[in-house]
């Protein structure tokens, strides 16, 4: 993925947006709510594969960098691409974190934490199932996905 891929992928009109998921999809994108842990879908999900935002189809992370964390939520050690996200300071409820944000969409992901493997670069992407749809690997090239399949079969970094 790269800067080139932002033609392909934009944010729909906020009534498309709201038309097109489900209430808690709407509420953890759009309004950086949480899903509750351990209730989402791809909590538990190590099939081969990519996420992608929910909201825009921009892709976001693969399953080779996926890993068990325990928390609740999907875990990953870092972003399919180096631009495929954003991150700002969030200092609600009293914490200081960091929130991840899809690029082009702009919806809100879950946040970014330091306590990640060592060996797979420390970090650890905590993600709401519901700012995501996942995209199996015998499914990327009749999405449109094709391209990204190496990211997919690579050894996770």
């Amino acid at each position: 993925m790269s800067a080139g891929d932002a033609g392909r992928y934009r944010r729909p009109s906020d009534e498309d947006i709201r038309a097109r998921l489900s209430p808690l999809q709407f509420e953890v994108t759009q309004h950086a709510a949480t899903e509750r842990p351990f209730t989402g879908a791809y909590d538990r999900c190590f099939e081969p594969g990519i996420y992608v935002d929910v909201v825009s189809g921009e892709p976001l992370f693969s399953s080779a960098d996926k890993f068990d964390a325990g928390c609740g939520w999907p875990a990953f050690a870092r972003a399919i691409a180096d631009d495929a996200v954003s991150e700002r300071q969030d200092g609600s409820f009293g914490m200081s974190r960091v929130e991840v944000l899809s690029r082009l969409g702009q919806s809100h992901l879950g946040h970014v934490f330091d306590d990640g493997p060592r060996e797979r670069g420390g970090l650890r992407y905590c993600i709401n199932s519901a700012s995501l749809r996942f995209v199996p690997l015998d499914r990327m090239d009749e999405e449109g996905y094709g391209s990204l399949k190496d990211q997919v079969t690579r050894p996770p970094r």
